[in-house]
């Protein structure tokens, strides 16, 4: 490889004239490929600079100080102009012929929709934020003391049970209702408490056309001193008017929950029809809607809330629903296939 005084024939002065012709070379690459090429001619494996390095150790002693320092010179050069270069090119818009053209328009994707279930509990927690309610949240994954115990569910209760509810190993559960939300802002506020709780619901349903194991709830709960279950009614029936239409009438049916005494269940008129029998409400003229009642106080004391001083009354209901009824989606299921022609309706 090296003689004496160069290598492969070349003098000491040809391999300076070669370093500056690769710094020049580098510094004209119009792209970043053309770059690589460059690198990969003098840097690479089989490129100019390790063929002179590997030619070091034939040089005469005297001579190999010079040679190794030039070798160097040509590696740190151009690397430096190399990194420089990229830097530059990055920072401007690519040359013609790159394969893109910067002064053509960009692609129009189109505007997206908010998800029906999105519309209905941002549409809910304003109507529910006009009588003075507020927004609560708490986690998905919850125990069995938040979930059931202090909610009065007794430990033999169809809902505790494995085939309804989604357990961890560590005994730990996914929430079946977003009502442990109501029992966490009770532990932690002072009467009067005016919240929602809007958030997703786990159950062991098999899937269909109206049902999910994953859904969503709106649970209400107002506690103060004399809540009575006109107050419940009331709030209740302006939801029915705010949500449904001003002609929209609720109906209140007997019931029993853990969790609430008394319990009903309630029930709004079929909007589409006007109470006189369609298809969507099964000819009855009714849409049953979920289930409310006044607190029972097996629930405060859990909390440490006195009966005797206060009284409240707490409701749920299913996005889901309200958003079939309210938008005639005959199937839950397509509420959850993601398909960009149904969600673009909305």
């Amino acid at each position: 490889m090296f003689g004496k005084t160069g290598t492969d024939g070349m003098t000491i002065e040809e391999i300076r004239r070669i370093t500056a012709e690769v710094l020049t070379e580098a510094e004209a690459a119009v792209d970043t490929d053309a770059l690589e090429a460059v690198r990969i001619k003098y840097l690479g494996r089989k490129g100019l600079l390790p063929r002179i390095m590997d030619g070091l150790k034939t040089l005469a002693p005297a001579a190999r100080p010079e040679a190794g320092k030039l070798a160097n010179e040509l590696k740190n050069g151009l690397t430096a102009r190399l990194d420089a270069r990229k830097q530059a090119l990055q920072q401007v818009a690519p040359t013609p012929g790159s394969g893109l053209d910067w002064s053509l328009p960009g692609r129009w994707r189109g505007l997206g929709s908010r998800h029906p279930v999105s519309l209905v509990i941002a549409r809910a927690a304003d109507i529910f934020r006009s009588l003075g309610f507020t927004v609560a949240d708490g986690p998905d994954v919850e125990t069995e003391y938040y979930n059931f115990d202090a909610l009065n569910t007794p430990a033999d209760h169809p809902a505790r049970d494995v085939q309804d509810t989604f357990y961890f190993a560590t005994g730990q559960l996914l929430r079946t209702q977003t009502s442990p939300v109501q029992i966490r802002v009770m532990e932690r506020q002072k009467p009067p408490v005016r919240i929602i709780a809007p958030g997703r619901c786990y159950r062991r349903d098999t899937t269909d056309a109206t049902h999910s194991a994953n859904f969503h709830q709106i649970e209400g709960l107002y506690v103060d001193r004399n809540v009575s279950m006109a107050d419940l009614k009331g709030d209740l029936t302006h939801f029915a008017r705010q949500m449904m239409g001003p002609g929209v009438r609720v109906r209140f049916r007997p019931h029993f929950f853990p969790f609430t005494e008394p319990s009903v269940e309630y029930d709004f008129s079929c909007h589409v029809c006007g109470g006189k029998g369609c298809r969507v409400c099964k000819d009855s003229g009714w849409i049953e809607i979920s289930g409310a009642g006044m607190v029972n106080p097996k629930v405060f004391r859990a909390v440490g809330y006195d009966p005797d001083e206060v009284t409240g009354y707490a409701f749920g209901m299913g996005v889901e629903r309200i958003a079939m009824i309210l938008y005639g989606i005959p199937d839950i299921r397509m509420l959850y296939d993601n398909d960009a022609r149904f969600l673009a309706q909305f």
